[in-house]
């Protein structure tokens, strides 16, 4: 169904191939996990099945690139469109109407369908989905995984042989990532649809995989099995598949269910240990350093955002409702819950960007929506959801000296900072160039630049592969050894296992639940990190615990 015939691509002014030497196949009614480290061109790759590489994002493409026997290099995306549906790391990007339903439909009047089939088949996305009760509802109401869950349905209703996906569940919770990832294999068993997906979290789709592409590196050919095979020698895996190397599990398990088979073995030996719950503090790098300007002789306040009685209104709509929360310098809180439960609402309630309803919030002894923002940046700063709503400059360099001039900071400040989370990025590259996790790194660095008390991060590692997440852990745990409070909003379970010392679970815009990450997440069947899966009843929460443990 989908043929790529020694495949590279070079964008113009580039010095090296963003991919070359690719060479597989996919056979119709797989699914097929493409993965490998940020930055290897895997967008690229999918780019080329649909036919945006390189129709619309230039460059030279060199051998063939085949769907459904139409040569990609002949077709242009539109004359794609009946075989081919694609969504990619931005849904935003794709969305062409104001509501749900009329977004739903609106790939079926293109293709010039009858009305009774559109209608037909827009009620079954909406059911499929879940999306039935915000048919009527303004996209730009809706949260990120609500506009992500929208942005696959409206490529689900044209019926496409082939669905092209790139990080399709990087939005969503962990309930809406295995509805939609059960609606994928629906797709391919039932009506024998293809499927080429990309994603960095493996954990939650490697299971479902029939066969695994490998981009190990940039410009590396790709490695082309079965995942067990290809997890074996990949240098991005899940906690399963790392947790089964470290104990010499042979063939490794994909999934939990496999994993707590073969861990009876692995319990006896942790058997009366218990986990290093302190997190190492790395030395400073020098970019922090730099950093380092004024906490000295400050007072340390004994909570860095108070939140008293909070309700928030959206349209009329009630998002937050009695939300008590306090947050302490040097401990860094993981709110987390369903799309739609208001995580992102109090983010931006304390940043100011929406005002209370009722109730009170105080930052650094500041109301935040009432505060100036050359003010409030020495307070608090947010990474939103999209990186690309703090870039505006042409280059990174201008990015950058653009960031130290706000933050009033050394030159030089932002770009080591982002040499830091980003490594190997030039200073001439146009953001809009790097990848989704690649913008999301330049933005931190942009706030990181400002040094506020208190820094909130909305989905911080998506588009992030291990490696950079691990840098990005890294970093924030160094900032809250220095007495900066960190708030995130995550659907990264692994994430908020690693780093938050408390988990806030929103519901519906009421907290219900509010404690240490073991105790909040052990007790959860949908936010329990994986090891926590494989060793219960035991305390084990990461890799990195059981072999700290084990050492």
């Amino acid at each position: 169904m989908i043929r790529f015939d020694d495949v590279s691509v070079t964008y113009a002014g580039a010095a090296q191939p963003a991919v070359q030497g690719v060479d597989f196949e996919v056979p119709e009614g797989e699914l097929v996990l493409l993965a490998g480290p940020s930055g290897v061109g895997k967008s690229t790759v999918l780019g080329a099945v649909c036919g945006l590489v390189p129709h619309f994002t230039g460059g030279t493409l060199r051998g063939r690139v085949t769907v459904a026997g139409r040569d990609t290099r002949t077709h242009k995306p539109r004359e794609l469109a009946d075989v081919v549906g694609t969504v990619g790391q931005d849904p935003l990007s794709h969305f062409v109407t104001d509501t749900v339903e009329d977004e739903l439909a609106y790939g079926m009047e293109s293709l010039g369908l009858a009305p009774d089939v559109m209608r037909r088949r827009v009620e079954e996305t909406l059911d499929l989905l879940g999306l039935a009760d915000l048919r009527n509802r303004p996209i730009a109401t809706l949260s990120g995984g609500q506009q992500q869950r929208v942005a696959i349905g409206s490529v689900l209703t044209p019926h496409p042989r082939v669905l092209v996906l790139d990080e399709p569940t990087s939005a969503l919770d962990p309930a809406a990532a295995e509805e939609v990832l059960a609606v994928l294999q629906r797709l391919v068993h039932d009506l024998g649809t293809t499927v080429l997906l990309a994603e960095h979290r493996l954990e939650r789709v490697v299971q479902y995989a029939d066969q695994v592409v490998l981009l190990p590196a940039p410009g590396a050919a790709p490695v082309l099995g079965p995942p067990a095979e290809v997890m074996a020698v990949s240098p991005v895996c899940p906690p399963v598949v790392e947790l089964g190397r470290l104990a010499g599990w042979s063939p490794l398990p994909l999934t939990v269910r496999d994993a707590r088979r073969r861990a009876g073995g692995l319990r006896e030996r942790l058997e009366g240990r218990t986990p290093d719950t302190t997190a190492p503090t790395p030395e400073l790098p020098t970019s922090r350093r730099l950093l380092k300007r004024r906490a000295a002789s400050a007072d340390v306040p004994s909570a860095l955002a108070e939140v008293r009685g909070l309700a928030v209104r959206r349209d009329r709509v009630p998002a937050l409702r009695h939300i008590d929360l306090t947050v302490a310098p040097g401990e860094t809180v993981a709110l987390m819950g369903r799309n739609g439960a208001g995580k992102s609402t109090l983010l931006s309630a304390l940043v100011g960007l929406v005002a209370p309803a009722s109730g009170t919030v105080r930052v650094g002894g500041a109301v935040p929506h009432r505060t100036s923002p050359r003010e409030l940046v020495r307070r608090v700063g947010l990474v939103p959801q999209e990186p690309r709503d703090l870039l505006y400059a042409d280059t990174v360099t201008g990015e950058c000296a653009a960031a130290d001039r706000d933050a009033g900071a050394a030159a030089g400040t932002c770009r080591a900072l982002v040499s830091e989370l980003l490594p190997g990025v030039t200073d001439d590259i146009h953001p809009r160039d790097l990848s989704e996790g690649q913008r999301l790194a330049l933005a931190l660095a942009v706030v990181l630049t400002a040094r506020p008390p208190l820094l909130l991060l909305d989905e911080p590692t998506r588009g992030l592969d291990y490696a950079a997440k691990a840098r990005l852990v890294a970093h924030l745990r160094a900032l809250a050894a220095e007495g900066h409070a960190i708030v995130l909003a995550t659907h990264d379970v692994e994430l908020a296992a690693e780093l938050a010392h408390r988990v806030v679970l929103l519901a519906e815009g009421e907290v219900i639940a509010d404690g240490p990450t073991a105790e909040v997440v052990v007790s959860s069947p949908s936010f329990a990190p994986q090891v926590s899966k494989i060793l219960a009843p035991g305390p084990w929460l990461t890799v990195a615990q059981v072999a700290g443990a084990l050492a």
